[in-house]
């Protein structure tokens, strides 16, 4: 089964040791096994995960027994969008929205509008969203509200 739209598990595996890091006191440093362990990610690929986040400016890692990673910035300046972006670049919903790409189709294509529709409420959640909105204790329920984007993070309620 094809998944549209799915995000790739480095993303995901990404944004989860961050939101832990969030979690933490300030200034708290944790070592890498660690952050694999209590968040179910391979060790091998956390580390590289890690040193993308470190060469883009979103983490800090000091070597030693008193080592580990930290985020580099507050996590309520940290955006959904920062992560996703460091680590796979640029979202784009359709190659007509890219626009290193040209499109052959630009002047009849009617699609076109709603796939930016789409792309730009999509990128609108993704940029009001702060790891501090992701943190467990904080995330309960709490409405994220940007233009006219409204979601609540947290678990899904049963009806």
């Amino acid at each position: 089964m094809q998944h549209l739209l799915q995000i790739s598990r480095k993303v995901d595996y990404g944004l989860r040791a961050l939101i832990h890091l969030a979690s933490l006191p300030p200034g708290t440093r944790e070592p890498q096994q660690e952050i694999a362990s209590k968040n179910d990610i391979p060790r091998e690929f956390l580390a590289k995960i890690l040193k993308t986040l470190v060469d883009r400016g979103l983490v800090t890692a000091l070597r030693g027994p008193h080592g580990g990673v930290a985020l580099a910035r507050p996590a309520s300046e940290v955006s959904f969008l920062e992560v996703i972006e460091a680590l796979e670049g640029p979202v784009v919903m359709n190659l007509c929205l890219d626009t290193s790409h040209g499109c052959t189709q630009l002047s009849s294509c009617t699609m076109q509008m709603v796939w930016r529709a789409g792309q730009e409420r999509m990128l609108d959640v993704y940029r009001a969203t702060s790891l501090a909105d992701l943190i467990p204790a904080a995330a309960e329920l709490v409405p994220l509200t940007h233009r006219n984007v409204r979601i609540a993070v947290g678990p899904p309620t049963s009806r």
